[in-house]
């Protein structure tokens, strides 16, 4: 793939973010550890230094070999950029006098550049770093201020090179997008190529001559990621791909049969396995979160690995593996200690003799859902809620029991259908229902009950890494509850989970 952008990571938060804001420009770029660059620089046109937690003047600060970088091809320093090329090429950066976190003003701004262009005086950018540059480099020419930083852009004189101490990829820098199209389109010269159509045309192309005329298996879940892996897949290589689709009897209600209905209308080749009652038998008395997650991941890859083996001959296992899920598993620090046991990078167990295939794994979950909008898939299932991989039983807290399962399912449909019927759905990004282990007292008729207490969470968010408890309509949750308790044999309490992430977990295992 060539006019790529490399992002050199050097540990910041928001690196993932510049990656996000390049891809809506519609320039395809790739995430790198600052100390593993790729082998072959000459197919990247420009690079982007992330900002880092370190400081340049601590003993451990992060040293990359910017000898194929700098000076040789169009570069953006931000934050811990900036500051890395000034101190270390004739500047000085030293603890910052005053705060600089948080929002400011450009107070001035070198208007005849480029790097500026379409972007006024007095534009708000986003700060966040504890040293500041007193000193520019060896001929660094100052662009731009704010009220409490003199250097907050430069640009060295002769190069391609400019450096910003704040961040252009929140959104709280309100040009950030258009400085980045300067820098990118005006400045290095980048084509905006990345485009879904693109990207399906490109990606069929690649998995015919990867495939060839092998036979591939893929592990259906009704969720985004694995659909549009599948679709592209058919597309490639048509009946040579076998879609597998397990219950584990952990699915929402109905959702066993109305994905494999959905499926089947898409011209997909599915088999729908009902391996409810194995998992069930699996987790019995089981109580502890990550042992169940365990439980079922152990389970699943026998399922799916007794399914495999009924077609002759697979090389291939297909996943929907996304670009998040690679970044974190080979970050600057290694691999995160948050992966869940049941995530997809992390490879098979030995006793799967099969090669991987991840089509989707360069891109952002906001772009799966575009290519499947490009190739033609229902908005419903591209528009679905993410839903936790081990299903119900993380959703039920303690042990599980095919009575539990039943309770959950009921006071679930309930609460995603009204969500649906009243128009709410698509302004949640996630929504569920949690059955605690704790029964209250209540009032039914003249008789005293002593039933299931059941949580509702509804939450905001982007991607996952943060969200916000959402602001349902009183009414909303009055005319649900009241649904709940009056239908669902066995609950009589309903709450609603009013809290954000961090600190809480948008699950509550």
């Amino acid at each position: 793939m060539q006019n790529n952008v490399l992002i050199l990571d050097f540990g910041s938060q928001y690196t993932q973010l510049i990656a996000r804001r390049v891809r809506e420009l519609n320039i395809y770029c790739e995430i790198h550890p600052y100390n593993h660059l790729p082998e072959d620089m000459s197919v990247f046109k420009a690079v982007i230094l992330s900002g880092s937690p370190y400081s340049v003047r601590n003993e451990d600060a992060p040293h990359p070999d910017l000898s194929q970088i700098k000076g040789e091809k169009p570069t953006l320093a931000v934050c811990y950029g900036a500051q890395y090329l000034a101190h270390f090429n004739g500047g000085e950066v030293a603890p910052s006098d005053t705060r600089e976190y948080g929002r400011a003003n450009l107070t001035f701004i070198e208007e005849e550049e480029d790097f500026f262009k379409g972007i006024d005086k007095g534009s708000q950018v986003w700060m966040s770093h504890s040293d500041t540059i007193k000193k520019l480099p060896e001929n660094g020419i100052k662009l731009a201020s704010t009220n409490d930083v003199d250097y907050a852009a430069y640009k060295i004189k002769g190069e391609s090179t400019y450096a910003i101490q704040f961040h252009p990829e929140v959104y709280h820098t309100k040009d950030g997008k258009k400085l980045l199209e300067n820098f990118l389109v005006k400045i290095a010269g980048v084509p905006q190529t990345w485009t879904p159509d693109n990207f399906v045309e490109m990606t069929v192309e690649s998995l015919k001559k990867q495939v060839g005329n092998d036979k591939v298996v893929l592990g259906l879940s009704g969720g985004v990621d694995s659909t549009v892996a599948a679709v592209l897949l058919n597309k490639a290589i048509g009946k040579q791909l076998y879609c597998i689709f397990v219950n584990n009897g952990l699915l929402r209600k109905y959702e066993f049969e109305n994905v494999l209905h959905q499926y089947e209308g898409m011209g997909l080749n599915v088999k729908g396995v009902d391996a409810s009652a194995r998992f069930l038998k699996a987790l019995k008395g089981i109580e502890d979160p990550e042992e169940k997650r365990k439980t079922i991941g152990r389970v699943f890859i026998e399922v799916f690995d007794d399914e495999a083996h009924k077609i002759e001959d697979v090389t291939w296992l297909a996943q929907g593996t996304i670009y998040p899920d690679v970044i974190e598993s080979v970050s600057v620090k290694g691999p995160s200690a948050t992966i869940k046991s049941h995530h997809n990078v992390g490879g098979l167990p030995d006793f799967m003799k099969l090669k991987v295939v991840e089509p989707l794994n360069m891109l952002f979950k906001d772009e799966v859902r575009r290519v499947g909008a490009s190739m033609g898939i229902d908005p419903e299932l591209l528009g679905r809620h993410p839903f936790p991989g081990p299903g119900l039983a993380i959703r039920i807290l303690g042990d599980i029991t095919e009575e539990k399962v039943r309770i959950l399912q009921e006071v679930d449909h309930i609460f995603i259908s009204g969500l649906k019927s009243s128009g709410l759905y698509d302004k949640v990004w996630q929504a569920g229902a949690i059955l605690l282990p704790i029964n209250s007292v209540g009032v039914m008729g003249d008789e005293r009950t002593y039933e299931k207490c059941v949580a509702l969470r509804a939450v905001e968010s982007t991607d996952g890494m943060t969200a916000d408890w959402v602001n349902l309509p009183y009414e909303f949750l009055q005319k649900t509850s009241n649904e709940i308790i009056n239908r669902v044999k066995g609950v009589n309490r309903v709450v609603y989970d009013i809290s954000s992430k961090p600190p809480a977990t948008i699950e509550w295992e």
